[in-house]
């Protein structure tokens, strides 16, 4: 085994698995030119209006303080306007996603009848060396936590809010595999299916589980390959040789050690990542692995909320925008790992 403070590891790609991110930045920020290329611009621009309520909305979901409680919020807006910010953040998600996908994805046409592919699961002969799965897992999981934040700021009540973040995250990743079915260039993948309903599984878990949430995190740790930086091609979607995908349990998440004054500030974390697969010259590396991972991790936030923010009762909107971020990522040198090479 081998110890680290950061992963320096290693893009054939479905549509399915960078559609999930671009559904949650979509959903949540609504980036409107965030995507590149002059083809899908047009596109995205003709639901210009529904796309701009949709970020307003976001961002005031994410800025405000959530309560478990949200029928005082649904009932202090009309049913009209409830329906209308409803309708944005499902559009502004899934509306960009589709768009982007017609003009980038599948714009090589129709193959003329669906078609299916075997990926395999997390297999060393697999593509990804399951990374993609676990990245279809994590994107679906954090798509459907963010999303329902946003559902609930919209005047739906905590429940119906997490039932439509769920369904309109895996709605509208099972629509991007269908259209792979019938694409010219991809195939519909069973498995990316099956990994996308275990990702709004946990996440609906999680929304309906405080004490689950207050224990756990599932993050992303992304540190460039190196054939990523020599192909050019960094990016912690696509590079799935850079990418560690952890689950970590808190201190702060048990009782007896939450307010111990040093422990309070670790975490035990468990993890997988694949390495030396994509991106690559056409051929995966020959020395192509993967690992399981293990060992401590800082909890960053609960080290900022007692230095930086003050351990303020109220929360501002930074530390609630920043503790948001951790919640879903690690950040590079944080964590001391154990790999073991299956």
């Amino acid at each position: 085994m081998n110890m680290f403070l950061y992963f320096d590891a290693n893009i054939r790609m479905s549509p399915a698995f960078p559609a999930m991110a671009l559904f949650v930045v979509s959903s949540l920020f609504c980036l409107s030119g965030a995507h590149a290329g002059s083809e899908s611009d047009d596109n995205i621009s003709a639901s210009s209006v529904v796309f701009t309520q949709a970020k307003r909305d976001a961002i005031a979901a994410l800025e405000t303080p959530r309560d478990h409680g949200g029928s005082a919020r649904a009932a202090a807006l009309s049913e009209e306007d409830k329906r209308l910010r409803t309708r944005a953040l499902i559009l502004g998600g899934a509306g960009t996603v589709l768009a982007y996908g017609a003009t980038v994805w599948w714009k090589d046409g129709s193959s003329g009848h669906f078609r299916t592919t075997n990926e395999g699961w997390f297999g060393q002969d697999t593509y990804t060396g399951g990374a993609d799965k676990l990245g279809h897992a994590y994107f679906t999981y954090a798509g459907t936590r963010l999303l329902s934040s946003a559902f609930e700021w919209a005047g739906n009540d905590r429940d119906d809010a997490i039932v439509l973040s769920a369904a309109t995250v895996f709605g509208t990743m099972l629509a991007v595999e269908t259209l792979d079915g019938f694409s010219e260039r991809y195939k519909f993948s069973k498995e990316d299916v099956i990994m996308n309903a275990v990702g709004t599984g946990l996440g609906l878990l999680f929304e309906k589980n405080k004490r689950l949430d207050d224990l756990f995190d599932f993050r992303l740790h992304y540190w460039p390959s190196g054939d990523a930086k020599r192909l050019d091609e960094v990016g912690p979607i696509g590079d799935h040789s850079g990418q560690t995908y952890l689950l970590v349990a808190k201190a702060t998440g048990i009782t007896q050690l939450k307010n111990h004054d040093v422990l309070r500030y670790f975490e035990l974390a468990v993890g997988y990542g694949s390495r030396g697969y994509e991106p690559n010259d056409g051929a995966p590396a020959l020395d192509r692995s993967r690992h399981v991972y293990f060992g401590v991790s800082l909890n960053i936030s609960e080290i900022l909320r007692n230095t930086v923010f003050g351990n303020a009762i109220e929360k501002s909107r930074s530390q609630r925008v920043t503790e948001t971020v951790l919640e879903y990522v690690q950040v590079p040198g944080t964590a001391v790992l154990a790999a073991h090479r299956l």
